[in-house]
C-alpha cells in the first residue's frame, strides 16, 4: 500500500509514477478525502475541548447551587455531535483505505518504460538451446511415454489439470527436492512447511485482495487456497517488529500453488503450462531497505542457479512499468527455453515489493536498543516453478527415439535413473 505522507508531500511524484504503469492520477482524489478526514479531526478535539469546559462549568454551577440544566443539555449535544463525527471520521478513513488498497506499488526509478511484455529489456542468456530436429511439445512426448495424461485429469477435475504417471511423476518429485535443497543448503534459505489455506487478512497482506479474488480459489469456511507459498511466507512477519540484526530473513518453501487463471481464458491450455495446481519453490527475503536492492540481485542469482545446475538455456529480463506486477516496485523475470515452443517462456519472476507489502501486514524493524521503527522491505521469487521446469527438462533432454535423459543432477534423487523411456 502506497504511503499516505507520500502522496501529501509529492502528489505530483506520485502521479507520474503511476503514470509509467497507465493509472490516471489519484492524489487529487485522496487529498480531498484525507482533507475532509482531517478537518472532521480537528472538529472531533475541538468538541472534546469544549466538552471539557463544559463539563467544568456545571461542576462550578453545582457548587454554587446554580441551574447546570443549560449545560448538562450542551453536554449531551456535544455527545450526538461527537459519535456522528466520529462515524464519518471512519468512513473517511475506510475510503482512503480502499482507493489505497487498489493502487499498485510506484515502479522504481530504474525500471524501463512500455506498455506491455514488449518494453521488457533482456539483461543476459545463459546457455545456448540444443540443436534439436522437429523437437516435440512436452505433451506430445508425455503422451508418448504414456506417462501424462491430460485426459483422465480432464474426466477428475476439468481443464488445466494433468495426471503424471511412473518416472514422470518421480522427476517432477526430484526436481521438486533438488530445488528445496539447493536453495536450503547452498544459498542458506530456511525451509519452512507453511499452510495452503489462509484468511482474507494474509492475501491482502501480499497484495492477492482485493483487486484478484477472480484469480483464487476459495473454501466455504472463507479460507484462500494459497496461488503461492510468498503469502504465507511474507506474512510470516506480519504485525511484527523485528531487529534488524537478524535481518535479512531469508525463507524458503515447497508447496503446491493453486490458481483460477480466470484472467486467462483459451491461453496455454495444452500441456501443464497454464495450470490450477502446480508445485512451486518459493523465495522469501525481508530485509531493510538498505539492504532490499542488492538482496534482490541475490535472489535472482540464486534462482537462475537451479536452471544452470540443471544445463537449461535460459534468458533474465527487467520488466518494464506495463508487465510489473501489483505489489512488485521491480521485478526480473528468468525465462527458460522451450524447444518445443521455439520460444523461451517465464519460469521465475523475482520482485523487489520495497515497503508496499510491509505497510498492508504492518511489519517493521528496528535496530536494538531503539525505539523508531520503520517498515521492512519484502523480495519474493519463484526458485523454481516445478511444473515449467519439468517441461522444460523433458523438450530439452529428448532424444529421436522419444526418450528424455535425466540431467545429472537429479539422477540421485532417481535412484540412479539416466533415461526415461516408455517402460520406466
Amino acid at each position: 500500500m502506497l504511503d499516505l505522507r507520500l502522496i501529501r508531500e509529492r502528489p505530483h511524484f506520485v502521479d507520474q509514477a503511476l503514470a509509467r504503469r497507465g493509472i490516471d492520477p489519484l492524489s487529487h482524489q485522496v487529498l480531498e478525502l484525507d482533507e475532509r478526514r482531517r478537518a472532521t479531526q480537528t472538529a472531533l478535539q475541538e468538541l472534546q475541548r469544549r466538552r471539557n469546559e463544559v463539563s467544568k462549568s456545571i461542576g462550578m454551577a453545582r457548587r454554587a447551587g446554580e441551574d447546570a440544566q443549560s449545560l448538562m443539555d450542551e453536554v449531551a449535544a456535544i455527545k450526538d455531535r461527537a459519535v456522528a463525527l466520529d462515524g464519518e471520521e471512519r468512513s473517511l478513513g475506510r475510503a482512503i483505505d480502499e482507493v489505497l488498497a487498489g493502487v499498485p506499488n510506484l515502479p522504481a526509478a530504474d525500471v524501463p518504460d512500455g506498455s506491455d511484455e514488449t518494453g521488457n529489456v533482456e539483461l543476459r542468456r545463459i546457455g545456448t538451446p540444443p540443436a534439436i530436429a522437429a523437437p516435440k511439445a512436452h505433451d506430445d512426448l508425455g503422451s508418448a511415454l504414456a506417462l501424462m495424461d491430460t485426459a483422465t485429469a480432464s474426466r477428475l477435475s476439468g481443464a488445466r489439470f494433468t495426471v503424471l504417471r511412473g518416472a514422470l511423476a518421480r522427476l517432477e518429485r526430484a526436481l521438486g527436492q533438488f530445488m528445496l535443497d539447493l536453495q536450503t543448503t547452498e544459498h542458506l534459505y530456511t525451509e519452512v512447511s507453511p499452510p495452503l489455506m489462509v484468511r482474507d487478512d494474509a492475501m491482502f497482506g501480499t497484495g492477492q485482495l482485493p483487486k484478484f479474488a477472480d484469480q483464487l480459489f476459495r473454501t466455504d469456511t472463507g479460507h484462500w487456497l494459497i496461488p503461492t507459498a510468498e503469502v504465507p511466507l511474507t506474512n510470516l512477519v506480519g504485525g511484527q517488529i523485528i531487529d534488524t540484526e537478524v535481518l535479512p530473513l531469508r525463507l524458503t518453501a515447497l508447496t503446491p500453488c493453486f490458481r483460477s487463471e480466470a484472467g486467462a481464458a483459451g491461453k496455454d491450455t495444452r500441456g501443464m503450462i497454464r495450470q490450477h495446481q502446480f508445485w512451486k519453490v518459493e523465495l522469501v527475503s525481508v530485509t531493510t531497505p538498505e539492504q532490499s536492492a542488492e538482496e534482490h540481485e541475490r535472489m535472482t542469482v540464486c534462482a537462475e542457479a537451479v536452471l544452470c545446475r540443471l544445463g537449461l538455456p535460459f534468458r533474465t529480463v527487467v520488466l518494464c512499468t506495463g508487465d510489473l506486477g501489483f505489489a512488485a516496485t521491480k521485478t526480473y523475470d528468468i525465462e527458460v527455453w522451450l524447444p518445443g515452443q521455439g520460444t523461451y517462456r517465464e519460469i521465475s519472476s523475482c520482485s523487489n515489493c520495497g515497503d508496499f507489502q510491509a505497510r498492508r501486514m504492518q511489519a517493521r524493524c528496528r535496530p536494538r536498543g531503539t525505539k523508531e521503527t520503520q517498515f521492512v522491505h519484502t523480495l519474493n521469487g519463484s526458485g523454481l516453478a516445478v511444473g515449467r521446469c519439468l517441461i522444460a527438462v523433458m523438450e530439452n533432454y529428448q532424444q529421436p527415439d522419444g526418450s528424455i535423459v535425466v540431467p545429472e543432477p537429479l539422477r540421485a534423487y532417481m535412484d540412479g535413473l539416466e533415461r526415461i523411456d516408455p517402460h520406466a
